[in-house]
């Protein structure tokens, strides 16, 4: 006999099929739908396999573990739902675990019941069973300095469409989305959106996990499947032994529900601010210099920073912070981790620097890439070989550098020592973390398997971060990885802000910040604002406007700027800060769809209740003309402070934009 489970949260309800097969995930709705009408789809809700007990086949369904679980119990409140299920013949107990945020969160628990033991090579966070697969895949690649990529596939046009009768097989293809490597985004995002096809409804998800993570797509016979999973052994050279005593808990996953695109990432934005531990300091959303972008680029002096100070304090930056090359002494790449101030570029000391930032009323804040040691650094003579990612007993060593493992106690002790120094001696409260090497699959060491110790390092990464915080309740972070390498809510849940690119021309930041929104919180998104003297009032506003949707993070040399120029800087920060009082309550959106690569218009709209602010970059040269689908508004500019050039007129409900400039151009718009 079938039961059907319907778990509702203030946003969405769960139904999962209980009877005498494994238990089954088969819808998931907005809680304020009918109930009626699911589908029963015959893919399990959780899939796993083990040493002895795979399959033949590259997709991860269909396991023949995850179709022995069998249903044990289940616990409901009114924030929580877990799900037990048992294997007999192994033994093998896993719990599926749901959390009520502004959507739901989700993990597997597993362990054994009784003596003996698993080898796990597989255990799924989370698995949908999907009605249909006439539906489009929207999903991002991510690489360095072209982030935030987004296209949209068929899925259809992915999986093959055969016979499906009683005589003959489905398809045993699958649609992969595979995250590798200790950057979790550095080619693709763990963040994808399903819209179907034939009804008004969208399902989006985002994998929380600071390493590596796969999504999957595959057919069965009664519709389809969405897989959601950390580290695999297919993938990543993972695997763990459990028992009674050693369970396994996989990394978390968010589900949201909308009717579209802009409304799934809307969705998402609120879980994202559901899921992030929020302390008081975070709250107050600091305009930031940060010395590197399209100005110093690592080669800092006290001759060249004192008059930047200077400038920054003169525009209204709140905090300075001082990136890459302040410890080095000629070529640092390899010798970095001692991190002490360098002597030459200092020759009076970094507290002069550090001094006339306080003497300004700014918070100073410093660079610092944590996780690596350089090959010819002393410290990697001075610290065990138990502090570093090893395999095989030898280190790690990429691009001349060793790669600390966070679950070494001395690693954290050498770690926790820099980080106190610079806070109680220098008066650091923020930190750029930046990461700029990968780690490769893993470690063995302790006798893993590579990707779990690799994944028991990013964990361990974590939990110091949360440590640092702790002991330091005023520091901010910022999140960077060669700009937005590490760009994942595993992180983003609990530092402050993330580097959206490391992309230097403003033209190419503007799709980047314009699609940052669908990635990560806009009041943490950091997108450079570096104008560069010298070029005319449109470039100039161009590269201004490319911050202002966002956490606008400045640099440029503010201290060879006209007098016009810097009047600009300031009207920006000014627009800034009227953005930056509602900013936690918008949502997004994209009147002209996500942002392609090579748009000439790109537009981003960041609505609220009572206002909305319309950012519009034209890249192309010329006068051009564009039409938005948006409802008729009170409308005034934002900034510049005048369109100049632009016009605008209302065509029933769709605004029309007319950018006569010769060059590109870009605008911020205010709408009540």
């Amino acid at each position: 006999m079938t039961n059907l489970l319907r778990w509702t949260t203030p946003d969405l309800a769960l139904t999962f099929v209980l009877d005498d097969g494994p238990v089954r995930l088969i819808a998931v709705r907005e809680a304020s739908q009918p109930r009626g009408g699911e589908p029963d789809p015959s893919q399990p809700l959780v899939e796993v396999a083990a040493v002895g007990h795979g399959h033949s086949s590259n997709r991860h369904a269909g396991t023949v573990l995850g179709r022995q679980l069998r249903y044990a119990r289940h616990d409901e409140t009114e924030t929580t739902l877990r799900i037990v299920q048992e294997e007999l013949t192994t033994g093998l107990r896993v719990t599926s675990v749901f959390e009520a945020r502004a959507g739901v969160r989700a993990w597997t628990e597993a362990s054994i019941i009784g003596p003996g033991s698993l080898e796990l090579t597989n255990l799924s966070s989370l698995v949908i069973g999907l009605a249909s697969i006439d539906a489009e895949l929207y999903s991002a690649a991510n690489s360095w300095m072209a982030e935030n990529r987004w296209s949209k596939r068929v899925l259809r046009d992915v999986l093959a469409d055969i016979v499906r009768d009683p005589h003959h097989h489905v398809a045993n293809s699958r649609h992969a989305v595979t995250g590798t490597n200790s950057w979790s985004t550095g080619e693709t995002l763990p963040v994808g959106v399903l819209v179907d096809r034939s009804t008004p409804y969208a399902l989006g998800w985002q994998i929380e996990h600071n390493g590596p993570w796969h999504y999957e797509f595959g057919e069965n016979r009664r519709g389809g499947y969405l897989l959601l999973s950390g580290p695999t052994d297919h993938e990543h050279q993972w695997s763990v032994e459990i028992t009674a005593g050693k369970p396994f808990t996989t990394v978390p996953v968010s589900l949201v529900v909308g009717t579209d695109v802009d409304s799934v990432f809307a969705a998402l934005t609120r879980q994202r601010r559901a899921i992030r531990t929020r302390r008081p300091i975070d709250d107050r959303m600091p305009v930031v210099f940060n010395d590197f972008m399209n100005t110093l680029r690592g080669d800092p002096t006290t001759e060249k920073l004192l008059p930047l100070i200077d400038a920054a304090a003169e525009v209204g930056a709140d905090y300075f912070c001082v990136d890459a090359g302040w410890y080095a002494e000629g070529d640092w790449w390899n010798t970095v981790g001692a991190w002490e101030p360098s002597t030459t570029r200092f020759p009076n000391g970094l507290a002069e620097v550090i001094n006339r930032i306080h003497q300004h009323r700014m918070v100073p804040g410093i660079w610092l890439e944590p996780e690596v040691i350089g090959v010819r650094s002393p410290i990697a003579d001075e610290l065990p070989d138990d502090a570093f990612l090893t395999r095989h007993g030898k280190r790690v060593a990429e691009n001349g550098r060793y790669l600390l493992d966070l679950r070494s106690p001395a690693a954290r002790k050498h770690l926790d020592t820099t980080v106190d120094r610079l806070v109680d001696e220098f008066g650091i409260g923020f930190f750029k973390f930046d990461n700029n090497t990968m780690t490769g699959p893993g470690t063995d060491k302790g006798g893993t398997s590579l990707g779990h110790g690799l994944l028991e390092h990013n964990r361990a990464l974590l939990s110091w971060l949360d440590a640092i915080q702790e002991r330091h309740p005023d520091l901010l972070i910022e999140n960077c990885a060669s700009g937005a390498m590490r760009m994942d809510y595993a992180m983003l849940s609990r530092l402050h802000l993330q580097s959206t690119s490391d992309q230097e021309h403003p033209l190419l930041y503007a799709p980047i910040s314009a699609a940052a929104p669908a990635a990560v919180l806009p009041e943490q998104a950091g997108n450079w604002a570096y104008p560069i003297t010298g070029t005319t009032r449109e470039e100039f506003t161009f590269a201004l406007v490319n911050g202002i949707p966002g956490r606008l993070y400045l640099s440029g040399h503010l201290n060879r700027m006209t007098p016009a120029e810097l009047d600009l800087v300031r009207s920006a920060l000014t627009a800034h800060r009227a953005v930056l009082d509602d900013l936690h309550t918008l949502v997004p959106a994209w009147p002209l769809g996500l942002p392609m690569w090579t748009d000439d218009w790109i537009a981003l709209a960041l609505n609220g209740v009572d206002v909305s602010y319309l950012t519009l970059w034209h890249r192309a040269p010329g006068p051009s003309t564009i039409t938005l689908p948006i409802p008729r508004s009170k409308i005034a500019p934002h900034f510049p402070t005048d369109l100049g050039d632009w016009t605008y007129a209302w065509n029933d409900d769709a605004l029309v934009i007319n950018a006569n400039t010769p060059e590109p151009a870009a605008r911020v718009l205010r709408l009540e």
